[in-house]
């Protein structure tokens, strides 16, 4: 005897097209980076988007939070403005060792500090 557990999708969220780890460029500022996390949908304030994102891409479709090459912030990008990186070089932020280890297939491997599919935050590594 099988059973059936039926599983409902919502078709109304955009499918992302990186993955964290997933190393990537800049389309526009031309920096590369590392995927942290991926949201479905643009999440921070109006008033962010109105200031920052200049070009104004969809907030209906994935944005990713980026730890940027030989810097110390992350960035938030829409999709559109990203592409696949396939240097193969590493990247350099203080972050990249707390939630990463070995660079494979132009992809970071994920360490242990996530919890499912969500980076734990910096603030509970090491709280048990």
């Amino acid at each position: 005897v099988y059973t059936c557990k039926v599983v409902s999708f919502n078709w109304n969220i955009p499918m992302s097209k990186f993955k964290p780890g997933q190393i990537i460029s800049h389309k526009l500022f031309h920096y590369r980076g590392v995927i942290l996390n991926v949201d479905a949908t643009f999440q921070l304030t109006d008033e962010w988007y109105e200031f920052m994102a200049k070009s104004k891409p969809s907030k209906n479709k994935p944005w990713y939070h980026v730890l940027v090459n030989d810097e110390t912030h992350m960035t938030y990008v829409a999709e559109r403005n990203i592409l696949p990186d396939h240097t193969g070089e590493i990247i350099n932020h203080p972050l990249v060792p707390v939630y990463f280890t070995e660079i494979v297939a132009n992809k970071y491997e994920r360490n242990l500090n996530w919890d499912g599919d969500e980076p734990v935050p910096v603030e509970n590594i090491g709280i048990a």
